[in-house]
């Protein structure tokens, strides 16, 4: 049986906005260990499900799916946003 996480992705550092961050994803994880290429010396397995990550527009939308296809899932809360309030004026202290 597959297994996989159900996770939301958080607010880049580089990005001022929240675009795409209300989206839910299901990314499964590796079932085989990663070995690196003889040739390249890059990283990689043979299993492709690692490579896959569906996004739903809600968390009960990635769990449906989830049961539906018998995959077993662990949801991995949303972390909280923290706000820094500081006023222009402080940096001037």
């Amino acid at each position: 049986m597959a297994s996989a996480r159900i996770y939301q992705r958080p607010k880049n550092a580089m990005q001022s906005g929240r675009a795409r961050t209300d989206r839910w994803v299901l990314e499964f994880e590796s079932n085989e260990k990663q070995r690196p290429d003889p040739l390249t010396g890059w990283a990689g397995s043979g299993d492709t499900r690692a490579q896959l990550r569906l996004n739903f527009p809600t968390l009960e939308a990635a769990q449906d799916y989830a049961a539906r296809e018998g995959i077993d899932v662990h949801v991995v809360p949303a972390p909280e946003r923290k706000l820094k309030l500081q006023a222009y004026a402080d940096n001037f202290r």
